[in-house]
């Protein structure tokens, strides 16, 4: 069964760490906010039994979490 990816790992930094940053910077609020928005779409489309999406299309989905995943990167690194 799938399951959400763990961005914080992948940053190496506390949920508690991001979470203190986040209410301080809004652009990295909304960065998150779509980031879990995407992990969530590509969590669905594993586990889509009858429904299952294309390989291409599933592709699509990674790429649009890995793009948000690279600007939260970009964003930490200007405001640390």
């Amino acid at each position: 069964m799938p399951v959400p990816h763990n961005l914080y790992a992948d940053l190496n930094r506390t949920k508690e760490d991001i979470q203190q940053r986040r209410t301080k910077d809004p652009l990295l609020d909304s960065l998150l906010t779509k980031y879990s928005q995407a992990d969530a779409e590509v969590v669905e489309a594993e586990s889509a039994k009858s429904d299952a999406p294309s390989d291409d299309a599933l592709k699509k989905l990674k790429e649009k979490r890995l793009l948000v995943k690279d600007k939260i990167v970009q964003q930490l690194e200007r405001t640390s």
